[in-house]
């Protein structure tokens, strides 16, 4: 297999997919059963349907998944493979931009960016569109999964997400960095320098 199309495995069949994104190492959650799990629904796209592999809830069937990118993105939808019968959640909330995993209590009083029920009966990864305004510039998001159909516990074996990177301007003209009031002063220094090269260029 050629590293290209093993590369289009890994995101998707395109670039938009943020896998290699995201910053899995600090990928963690609250209420599960196995507390390193969470890491666990981030995996590549070729392993978008493993079932070996997951997160459930623990106490009840609310459960909350942080996960940290490692560069600002643009989200454009999230892919989810969950749970089916009575361990499939039926409600996600989002929250972006927390530095710190949003907790239950906070999540009861913080306002969501996406706040959806979820489709049930699907036997693969399901695409949710988002609101691309909402979700322009990224670093963090706590998805909160919960209201499973049997009210015990919520299983999730997927998650991932689809966008672009937000890339900085790192390679802007220094000028432009040149505090306001000595701009003018740059701008009489760079005349002074083109008068000197023209004056220059006419010697030789």
């Amino acid at each position: 297999m050629s590293s290209s199309s093993t590369t289009a495995d890994l995101l998707g069949g395109d670039r938009t997919n943020l896998w290699r994104c995201i910053d899995r190492d600090n990928v963690h959650g609250l209420n599960l059963s196995d507390p390193d799990s969470a890491k666990e629904t981030i995996k590549p796209w070729d392993l978008r349907e493993d079932t070996e592999k997951f997160a459930d809830s623990n106490v009840d069937d609310q459960v909350i998944i942080h996960v940290p990118f490692s560069q600002n993105v643009r989200l454009r939808s999230i892919l989810l493979k969950l749970g089916r019968g009575e361990a499939a959640p039926t409600h996600l909330r989002i929250f972006a931009n927390h530095p710190n995993i949003v907790d239950f209590s906070e999540a009861e009083t913080t306002k969501a960016q996406l706040d959806i029920s979820l489709l049930q009966g699907e036997p693969g990864v399901v695409e949710y569109p988002l609101r691309v305004a909402a979700f322009a510039s990224i670093n963090s998001v706590s998805l909160f999964l919960s209201e499973s159909v049997g009210g015990d516990i919520s299983r999730i074996y997927y998650v991932g997400f689809k966008g672009d990177v937000r890339e900085l301007k790192k390679d802007k003209d220094p000028q432009m960095d040149v505090p306001a009031a000595n701009a003018a002063d740059a701008l009489l220094f760079d005349r002074l320098q083109d008068k000197a090269s023209g004056q220059q260029t006419t010697a030789r």
